[in-house]
């Protein structure tokens, strides 16, 4: 008894080749991006110069002290982002 192809359904990962270049060309393009990003250096540097000038040329430390406390405003937020939804999936698993 032979069995009839047509019937079962083709369930293979088919590729074509225009969404293969596509990946690709992401993958290549944020690839270089990436590398940009990472090998100058010099233009992340350049905020860290201009404020560190500026809070060095003060005589009081209430500019630094209000950068400092915004630094770790902006800190902490993720982690209670990411501490909420560690919680909520522990939750989901324990419950």
């Amino acid at each position: 008894m032979s069995i009839n192809k047509s019937i079962i359904p083709d369930h293979s990962p088919r590729l074509r080749e225009d969404s293969f270049q596509n990946f690709i060309g992401r993958r290549g393009m944020l690839l270089v991006l990436s590398l940009m990003l990472f090998l100058t250096p010099e233009l992340m540097e350049a905020q860290c110069a201009m404020c560190r000038a500026a809070l060095e040329s003060e005589a009081d430390n209430s500019q630094a002290e209000g950068i400092n406390n915004g630094i770790v405003y902006l800190m902490t937020v993720p982690y209670i982002l990411v501490g909420g939804l560690f919680y909520l999936i522990y939750r989901k698993i324990r419950g």
